[in-house]
């Protein structure tokens, strides 16, 4: 189940909710029981072997420069 993260505007807590996507921009209500809260915008970081993998070959590249047509 994604994670949505959210701020209390009125005592400034952060706090994260799990819940379905359905319901992502519903009002949630802060730990503290306020109910001015906005959702903030997250950010995903790719780590691992996975992204290893997506890594361009050194070497080779294209184009005039990289690929060995200037001459």
């Amino acid at each position: 189940m994604p994670r949505y993260d959210f701020r209390c505007r009125s005592c400034g807590a952060t706090f994260e909710l799990r819940r379905p996507m359905a319901q992502a921009n519903d009002p949630a209500v802060c730990p503290q029981g306020h109910e001015d809260t906005v959702k903030l915008l997250s950010t995903v970081a790719v780590t691992g072997a996975a992204a290893a993998q997506q890594a361009p070959a050194a070497g080779g590249g294209g184009g005039c420069c990289g690929g060995g047509c200037c001459g």
